[in-house]
């Protein structure tokens, strides 16, 4: 039998991740596909599951208990493994291919420390929403719970962390637990899903059946929104003074991007993005007003805070976004859509509460304010604008060149989105640098940036750069990293030169942990305690001859006058990764900045300016 852990409260998001045409969603009337049947191991029956699931890649490291695996795979002429050189890095690059191809991503790994090696990855994906199947070898059957060789409770483990995840058990069961599977991650609210199979299992002889259909009782996530609560929202929307548009991730997992805008020009209200939902909206629109939360603009943090209206798509009410809660919007009215009921009322209590996809709750949204609109009740915002246009005239994002005379790191970063423009990808780490380049590069598009924006993991980067060049091999890919977060999964450099992948790589050196140094500046009286890496001083390593070991283009900069040179050099190149090591001023902080446990009324535009809304 299949053992089946589920998260509560977790009812999944979108039915357009890559799935086998067999795989249909809840009430689907598509016809079936002819039923399949063939004699295999449970191994076999493992990598023809993901053949008819539309695994395209898969990445991972061969062990033990999941060695079975690897003698089929071997042949498969449909699923190409890539071999990466840590597990963490097989589960980022599987979310960066997810995050950048809408498919999803599958990686693998063996029992015990591979699997949870998985671990960070997979609460990367669950915080995210990023649809992941994750699967594992485990220790035979008879040695299950004997503290056996390499043996974890990685379902235990995840439980927590996972969508569902299921412990199989019976190998005629392996093709209805890997296509549940990859439904799961990819429907409703998308998330990772874990399959965890016996060594004996693989080794077993079965019979490999693909499910015409898929029988998960209760799992019903509710697409269309209630007709009743979007005509109340519409009415207040239509009415509103002082309206924002709070646009956080689920809009692009829904691929609702086109329906925003269009909500957006129908009504004139002004749009904030989260820091998930960069590219949802274009930057260059005059309604957008930047990234709202601890680092976003002036003008996005004040808007929410003097709102009477909040409609917040597909966000959560993330504490980056609220700061103090009991603070947050103290007078706006919550209309709150989600596909997650589990996230409405969670942070912020919803006056308008909507269950549903994103595409579905804005389309409805646009047509029933049409009607309000067709009726005479349209909202004047003349007023709203003229106060918020002040605040973006007042407070725009802007940086201070280092007093030492050393290279600006928001120089570097705008420079960059400047020449390698909107069509690229861009992945982020996590400090300093991920807040710069949301801040500083213009995202035009949908997908074009992948940030690790819920767990905040250091090392994603890389490997997530790597995922989303090969789910996207056209784009051009850029991972912008900082030196503490490079030094984490830079390994995987070597997978991008064997395997052929050539993405770039901006490291942001500035020779500390970035943002961890910055809070010992504003809070710790300048004790620097532990955040010295030692790459200014000692040059330990030195990234460009680290690259060229890994078989990368090894650049450096330090100046000014060579930035445009070095990065227009590493675009020039396309036949192997290139990393280029910026060198840059130690002291520059990330501004603006709402300092945590405070109000967004108190966000500060620069260390010597008092907070610019605390009355």
């Amino acid at each position: 039998m299949t053992q089946s852990r589920i998260a509560e409260g977790r009812p999944a998001v979108v039915p357009h991740a890559a799935q086998s045409p067999h795989t249909q969603a809840p009430g689907s009337t598509a016809p079936a596909a002819p039923r399949i049947v063939e004699k295999v191991t449970g191994a076999k029956s493992v990598v023809r599951s993901l053949e008819e699931a539309g695994a395209e890649i898969v990445f991972g490291i061969p062990g033990g208990a999941v060695l079975p695996v690897y003698d089929p795979l071997l042949d498969s002429t449909r699923v190409r493994h890539v071999l990466v050189r840590h597990e963490q890095g097989a589960g980022h690059a599987a979310t960066g291919y997810a995050q950048a191809s809408g498919k999803v991503g599958v990686c693998m790994a063996t029992s015990g420390p591979g699997a949870t090696n998985l671990v960070t990855p997979i609460a990367d994906a669950h915080m995210d929403s990023v649809p992941l199947v994750a699967i594992t070898g485990q220790v035979g059957r008879p040695m299950i719970g004997t503290d056996g060789f390499q043996e974890a409770d990685i379902c235990g483990i995840t439980m927590p962390i996972t969508k569902h995840n299921f412990l199989v058990t019976d190998p005629a069961e392996i093709p209805q637990t890997i296509a549940a599977a990859f439904h799961l991650a990819s429907t409703g609210r998308p998330g990772p899903v874990l399959v965890d199979i016996p060594k004996d299992v693989l080794q077993s002889e079965t019979t490999f059946v693909w499910p015409q259909d898929l029988h998960l009782p209760g799992y019903r996530p509710t697409m269309r929104p209630h007709s009743g609560q979007i005509t109340a929202a519409a009415k207040l929307i239509a009415s509103a003074r002082r309206p924002v548009l709070y646009v956080g991730g689920g809009v692009l997992k829904a691929r609702a991007t086109e329906a925003l805008r269009h909500l957006a020009e129908l009504t004139g209200i002004p749009v904030v993005t989260t820091l998930m939902a960069r590219g949802a909206f274009p930057d260059s629109h005059i309604q957008h007003l930047g990234m709202p939360g601890m680092h976003g603009t002036v003008a996005a943090v004040g808007a929410m805070q003097r709102a009477d209206i909040i409609v917040a798509l597909g966000a959560r009410f993330d504490d980056r976004v609220t700061g103090q809660l009991s603070t947050f919007a103290p007078g706006a009215t919550v209309i709150h859509a989600d596909i997650d009921p589990a996230e409405i009322g969670k942070n912020r209590v919803a006056d308008v509460p909507i269950v549903g996809d994103a595409q579905e709750v804005i389309t409805e949204l646009i047509t029933a304010v049409g009607v309000e609109q067709a009726a005479g009740v349209v909202a004047d915002l003349t007023a709203w604008w003229a106060e918020l246009d002040d605040l973006r005239a007042t407070f725009p994002l802007g940086y201070d060149w280092p007093s030492d005379g050393s290279l600006s790191p928001q120089y570097v970063i705008e420079r960059l989105g400047k020449i390698v423009g909107p069509d690229a990808i861009y992945a982020a780490g996590v400090g300093q640098h991920q807040m710069w380049a949301a801040q500083f590069i213009s995202y035009e598009k949908p997908g074009t940036w992948l940030n690790s924006g819920g767990l905040g993991t250091m090392g994603y980067a890389v490997p997530a750069a790597m995922g989303a060049k090969m789910g996207r091999p056209d784009a051009v890919v850029w991972a912008i990293d900082g030196d503490g977060c490079f030094q984490m999964t830079n390994q995987e450099l070597a997978t991008c030169a064997i395997e052929n992948i050539p993405i770039k790589v901006a490291v942001i050196n500035n020779g500390n942990l970035g943002m961890v140094r910055q809070w010992q500046s504003l809070f710790y009286g300048e004790r620097y305690s532990q955040t010295d890496l030692g790459t200014h001083k000692h040059h330990i390593p030195d990234f460009k001859l680290l690259a060229e070991a890994y078989g990368c283009l090894g650049l450096r900069c330090e100046s000014k006058e060579d930035v445009d040179r070095t990065i227009e050099a590493a675009m020039a190149v396309n036949d192997q990764p290139v990393v280029i090591d910026f060198v840059v001023g130690k002291d520059a902080q990330v501004w603006p900045m709402v300092a945590a446990g405070t109000g967004n009324d108190q966000i500060m535009a620069a260390r010597d300016i008092r907070p610019l809304f605390d009355e």
